[in-house]
């Protein structure tokens, strides 16, 4: 910067020998005076306000549901091990015991029809369904001894159909598996 100023300083004469062209100082005053009457630009803050506000709203409601559904201690349902260790052990072994069915079941029906399947999943889903609501009254009442039974009630009752479903499934089964075994037998019989 300090160079430049003194080829400046240095060279005044040759910048002040030369004038502007003809009609430069008009056309400037003209741009002026234009510049004067052009009013500014008004931007106006009310589409970002309005878009601001609609931010803040969603950030607000989603907020609010992850709090009332993931978050909230009351959304969370409570289980019968949260009442006792006697009560886990209950809860454990009935849980082992639908997994333990819900995987002959799943095993079995291999060859089964769809939507027979899915209609006994809906069905079974339905009882999961009612088991939630005896987990929110649970938490509503803690120490509801009608609740607890009732929670232990529609373990025994799951398991129960369960294992019927099961028999009833292992009996098509074995009665698939005898007429495929008579018609081999028939098979080899035209056969030979």
């Amino acid at each position: 910067m300090k160079d430049i100023e003194k080829i400046i300083r240095d060279n005044v004469g040759f910048f002040n020998s030369e004038e502007p062209f003809e009609g430069h100082f008009e056309r400037f005053s003209a741009k002026l005076k234009a510049r004067q009457f052009i009013t500014p630009k008004r931007v106006s803050l009310t589409p970002y306000l309005l878009k601001a506000a609609a931010v803040a709203i969603l950030v607000a409601l989603s907020s609010l549901w992850t709090w009332e559904h993931v978050l909230s201690p009351n959304a969370r349902k409570m289980t019968l091990s949260e009442v006792s260790p006697e009560y886990r052990e209950v809860e454990q072994y009935y849980v082992k015991q639908v997994s333990i069915m819900e995987d002959e079941i799943e095993g079995i029906w291999i060859n089964g029809q769809p939507e027979d399947k899915e209609m006994l999943m809906n069905e079974l889903d339905e009882m999961d369904k009612i088991y939630e609501e005896l987990q929110k009254d649970l938490k509503a009442n803690p120490n509801d001894e009608r609740v607890i039974n009732a929670m232990i009630e529609h373990y025994q009752n799951k398991v129960q159909v369960m294992n019927y479903i099961l028999s009833q499934l292992k009996q098509i089964q074995s009665e698939n598996d005898n007429k495929n075994q008579i018609n081999n037998e028939n098979y080899e019989t035209v056969r030979l």
